[in-house]
């Protein structure tokens, strides 16, 4: 049974609206995927093997009651890192009864979050439709490329938080820097593409679109909160995921998985140490370390003023 945290390789994707901040060594960089079933172990006794591998082969031991009780073995959420210099196509996601009846049996829908990690003055994204706007006004204006008229514009700011529904037409624009939380599924439908040609590995879908689209479907931003030293703020969560703020400067905190779920830790401001029994971990900015839900107990050391995302089930 795996007790020991593993470190996870990050996946990149060099999509045409990324920008420079994830790996300013590839230019256009648009994604990293931290947490993804496909990630790569960097280190330790299940060094080179997948997420998924582990997550098959221990079961409720790594992943936790609550996430085998929902999805089985199958490693249940994607965190992908969004480096925004373009605007994203505008896109919509099914649930999972679309999913299923769209693309087949064991496909899922797509609920996802985001948390803004850095934004330029004026950065914007698009999140639903105008309030009044009906179906078929919806479907009018995806079919003849005026969809932009009837979307809700918002201008947002680092540390605010958005929970996004399946059937809401959304993209993030220029200036943004977003940590996503997601299901364990890359399914989207484009609805419009910014003028961009299309092509066999980018192309709209415009009928799946209609389908899954709902005119009454928004989101709202929530504020960044404040935190004391030592405090933890649920920022959204689910029945798919739970998402935490942690801030630490100078205090320890104790945390435990449960058994319920793992506990998948990315360090976005600073520096920490985590002691898991006798063995510590050094979690960077940008880092990435997924606690076993067998685990239970275990310590975070601030090494520096540090604000930790903690993704669980």
């Amino acid at each position: 049974m795996i007790k020991q945290p593993v470190s996870l390789i990050p996946e990149y994707r060099e999509y045409v609206w990324g920008g420079a901040r994830l790996r300013p060594e590839v230019v256009p960089t648009a994604e990293a995927w931290i947490v993804y079933q496909g990630n790569r172990i960097a280190s330790g006794p299940y060094a080179g093997r997948t997420l998924a591998d582990i997550a098959a082969e221990n079961g409720a031991a790594f992943l936790g009651r609550r996430a085998v009780e929902q999805t089985g073995t199958r490693f249940p959420v994607l965190v992908k890192l969004l480096d925004c210099a373009q605007w994203l196509s505008l896109q919509v996601h099914p649930n999972d009864e679309q999913a299923a009846a769209l693309e087949g049996p064991g496909f899922f829908g797509k609920t996802e979050a985001w948390q803004v990690l850095e934004a330029e003055p004026g950065a914007k994204l698009i999140a639903g439709m105008q309030p009044g706007v009906s179906a078929e006004g919806l479907a009018e204006s995806i079919r003849s490329g005026t969809v932009l008229e009837t979307v809700q514009m918002l201008e947002v700011q680092a540390g605010q938080t958005l929970f996004m529904s399946p059937g809401t037409i959304h993209a993030l624009g220029p200036g943004l820097l977003i940590y996503e939380i997601q299901q364990t599924s890359d399914l989207t439908y484009r609805v419009y593409d910014w003028g961009r040609p299309q092509t066999e590995t980018r192309k709209l879908h415009i009928e799946k679109a209609l389908a899954v689209s709902r005119p009454d479907a928004s989101s709202a931003v929530m504020p960044a909160p404040v935190l004391a030293d030592g405090e933890t703020r649920t920022l959204t969560e689910c029945q798919y995921f739970h998402l935490d703020l942690i801030a630490a400067t100078q205090k320890r905190l104790e945390l435990d998985t449960q058994g319920e779920s793992f506990h998948a830790l990315t360090a976005i401001e600073g520096r920490a140490e985590i002691i898991v029994a006798d063995e510590s971990y050094i979690l960077e900015r940008f880092s990435t370390l997924v606690i076993p839900a067998a685990c239970g107990a275990y310590s975070l050391q601030p090494l520096e003023a540090c604000r930790i995302l903690k993704a669980s089930v």
